[in-house]
C-alpha cells in the first residue's frame, strides 16, 4: 500500500522535535550577528541537504538566507513557489536557563522561539524532506529567512521585494491563529523614532535659558496621541521613551519610539506624513521624526481567495480542514501581499504564546502542518 502524506509525516513527528530542540537550543536574538550568523549556516546546510542550492546574504545586524530547490516532473519550469521565514527571535541569551527552558509535557512544547517561529522552519525542512522521499512532483520552491523580522525586517525589506518578482505565491511560516486558521491580510506596521533636542540649563539657578526636550517631547506625544484619535482603527504604542540626566538639568534631550497599526495604506500614509510633519511647541526646539522599518497594510484581495481556495483543496487532500482570516500583526507577508503577490501567512505549528514567557505549541501540530505545507507545495 502505498504511504500518503499524513501518515510519511506523523512518522517524522520524533525526528522534528529533535531537530526543534536544536534549533531553539541555538538562541538567536534580533541584532546578535555572530549567533545569528551560525544558526544561517545550519540553514544553508540543511537546505543544501534538501537539494537546494542555499546561500547568506551579508547584513550587518545578521544575515539573511535565501535557497532555491528546482521543481519536479512536469511542473518542474513553473513559477517558483516562495515560503517567508525568520530565524530571529525577541529573546536574549539565556533564556534556556531560566523559566522558558525547554520542556515537552502532556503533548506541548515550551522554549524560546518554538512558536515564533522555529517550529515553521522544521515544519517547511519536514515538507521539502516528504515531498522528496515520496518521489512527489511540484513547482520550484524558494525560501527566504530573514536575520530582523521582531523589528520589523529593515535590512531584508528590499531582498523581500526582491525575491517575491515572478512567484505564483507567497507563504508566510508564522504562527497561525490560535484554532490553527492561516492569516489572509496583516495590519500595516510602522516603527517611529521622535527625537527631541533641547538646551541645557541648571534647572534652578537659570531655568528660563534652558528648553526642556522631555516637556517638549510630553507635548508632541499628546499631538500624536490627539492625531490618532482622530480615525477609527489606528493603533499607537509608545514603546520606550528616554532623556535627561540629573534632576537639577533642564534636560536637553530626548526620544521615543512608537509602534504605529494600520488597516488601510490610505490611512498609513496620512498618518505617518501628519507625524513626520511635527513642528515644536518651544521656541528654539528642534523635532526629528524618522521612520526606523516600515510594513505596509497587506488588505484582502482576489488572488488571496483564489490562493486561499487551493490551500483549502491541498488541506482536504490530507485529511484536514483549513481556514483564514485576517490578523492584527505584521510580518514580511505584508510586503508581499501589499505588492499585489497572491499571499498567505500562518503555516506555522498552532501553539500560543508569541513574544511571551509562556511561549508554547501543540507537538502534533508539527507533522500535521508538515503534511500541509507538502500537499500545498505539490499542488497550488
Amino acid at each position: 500500500m502505498e504511504i500518503g502524506l499524513p501518515q510519511a509525516a506523523a512518522g517524522q513527528a520524533t525526528q522534528m522535535l529533535g531537530r526543534l530542540h536544536e534549533y531553539v537550543a541555538h538562541e538567536t536574538p534580533t541584532g546578535d550577528s555572530d549567533a545569528l550568523n551560525a544558526f544561517a549556516d545550519r540553514l544553508v546546510a540543511r537546505y543544501g541537504e534538501l537539494g537546494a542550492t542555499a546561500r547568506r546574504v551579508p547584513s550587518a545586524t545578521g544575515d539573511h538566507v535565501v535557497a532555491n530547490l528546482p521543481g519536479r516532473g512536469p511542473r518542474a519550469d513553473d513559477e517558483p513557489v516562495l515560503f517567508l521565514g525568520h530565524h530571529d527571535t525577541v529573546w536574549p541569551v539565556g533564556q534556556l536557563a531560566g523559566p522558558m527552558s525547554w520542556r515537552e509535557q502532556d503533548g506541548i512544547v515550551h522554549g524560546p522561539g518554538v512558536f515564533d517561529m522555529k517550529g515553521g522552519l522544521v515544519v517547511l525542512e519536514t515538507a521539502l524532506e516528504l515531498v522528496a522521499e515520496l518521489g512527489l512532483d511540484h513547482r520550484p520552491v524558494r525560501i527566504v529567512v530573514v536575520a530582523d523580522e521582531e523589528v520589523g525586517s529593515p535590512t531584508a525589506r528590499e531582498l523581500v521585494i526582491a525575491e517575491s518578482a515572478g512567484v505564483v505565491a507567497s507563504l508566510g511560516l508564522e504562527p497561525p491563529h490560535p484554532n490553527g486558521d492561516l492569516k489572509t491580510a496583516r495590519r500595516g506596521s510602522s516603527r517611529v523614532r521622535i527625537e527631541i533636542t533641547g538646551r541645557e540649563a541648571h534647572a534652578a539657578l537659570d531655568p528660563g535659558t534652558g528648553i526642556s526636550a522631555i516637556d517638549e517631547l510630553l507635548d508632541q506625544l499628546i499631538t500624536v496621541r490627539s492625531l490618532v484619535a482622530t480615525y477609527d482603527e489606528v493603533l499607537c504604542n509608545v514603546g520606550t521613551i528616554s532623556g535627561g540626566g540629573r534632576t537639577n538639568v533642564v534636560p536637553g534631550i530626548a526620544s521615543a519610539e512608537l509602534g504605529f497599526r494600520f488597516v488601510d495604506p490610505e490611512t498609513e500614509r496620512a498618518v505617518l506624513d501628519a507625524v513626520a510633519g511635527l513642528e515644536p511647541v518651544r521656541d528654539g526646539a528642534q523635532v526629528r521624526v524618522s521612520v526606523l522599518s516600515n510594513r505596509p497594510a497587506w488588505q484582502p484581495s482576489g488572488s488571496g481567495g483564489d490562493l486561499l481556495a487551493k490551500i483549502v483543496t491541498a488541506g482536504r487532500s490530507v485529511g484536514q480542514q483549513v481556514g483564514g482570516r485576517p490578523a492584527a500583526g505584521a510580518a514580511d507577508t505584508n510586503v508581499t501581499g501589499s505588492l499585489g503577490v497572491p499571499s498567505l501567512d500562518g503555516f506555522g505549528p498552532r501553539g500560543k504564546g508569541a513574544h511571551a514567557t509562556h511561549e508554547q505549541i501543540i507537538a502534533a501540530a508539527l507533522p500535521e502542518r508538515a503534511a500541509l505545507v507538502a500537499a500545498v507545495i505539490t499542488t497550488i
